[in-house]
């Protein structure tokens, strides 16, 4: 008798599926024009506020106060100001995490839309794939707008002669803290978008309300500037500030990667108990 040889198929490791996955999101998102329209937006956003700043105004004649006594400040406050006294101290890159949230809904949503999702999770059974491969692409994406919006704050700054000044370790543990808190925002994002799944105009509003961050002022309003407040995502990107420290950018990594194994364990789950068509 002769030696039969068996074929033995072995599935793929989670990080081959994983790059997989991550292979198609990336490829989509640098070939999509949305992607380089939200950088162009993230990079005009400072660049209108700094230049709206001190402007005349041709009713009263008056020349408007500048929001920033720092040049600095159009990336983070000068300290961790969860209750917002006025509208310069919340005018800074925490507004990338609004306009991330509707580029992560819009990116999310065609998934749905297209018909990709039926398509991907015919061959690929893998939820919580889905929801890694999510997160870091879009993570990736928020990342990237912030760094346009640094570009685009410094550059605007130094046009209209504004003074940079502060800690350089300081200023850059703020900037790195806040793009740490991508991923977070990423996670977050993406969870919503798979509750709202079927509802596009809704992912999109719910991603704009909790970008604002009026859930932590809220909290904040009533029990005023707490550091505990930074085991919320929000209150964690406002701790980058002027004043940050190594220390800073260790909490907004811890709450950052929190967030993320919350959100993707919870999005995991819902999208293996129901129809994700």
């Amino acid at each position: 008798m002769g030696n039969t040889q068996e074929l033995k198929f072995e599935s793929p490791s989670f990080f081959q599926r994983l790059r997989g996955m991550l292979g198609v999101d990336f490829y989509r998102l640098f070939h999509t024009p949305m992607f380089y329209i939200f950088l162009a937006i993230a990079a005009l956003i400072p660049a209108l506020i700094q230049g709206t700043s001190g402007m005349e105004n041709p009713q009263t004649g008056e020349i408007a106060a500048s929001l920033y006594s720092n040049g600095w400040n159009i990336i983070a406050a000068d300290t961790p100001l969860y209750v917002v006294s006025q509208i310069g101290e919340y005018a800074n890159m925490n507004m990338v995490y609004i306009f991330g949230g509707i580029m992560v809904s819009i990116f999310i949503g065609h998934d749905y839309r297209s018909g990709y999702v039926k398509q991907l999770f015919t061959t690929h059974a893998k939820k919580q794939d889905y929801m890694m491969s999510k997160t870091i692409s879009c993570a990736f994406a928020m990342a990237c707008m912030c760094i346009t919006y640094l570009i685009g704050g410094v550059g605007a700054g130094l046009l209209t002669g504004a003074e940079f000044k502060g800690d350089t370790v300081s200023i850059i543990c703020a900037i790195v803290g806040k793009i740490i808190m991508s991923f977070g925002w990423a996670s977050l994002y993406t969870f919503l978008n798979v509750i709202f799944r079927r509802y596009f105009g809704i992912s999109i509003a719910s991603s704009f309300f909790f970008g604002t961050g009026i859930l932590i002022i809220g909290a904040a309003a009533i029990l005023g500037n707490n550091s505990i407040l930074n085991i919320f995502l929000y209150g964690a990107s406002v701790y980058a500030c002027l004043s940050s420290t190594f220390v800073t950018v260790l909490v907004c990594l811890a709450c950052s990667l929190a967030w993320t194994v919350i959100y993707n364990v919870l999005g995991t789950r819902i999208l293996s108990k129901s129809d994700v068509y």
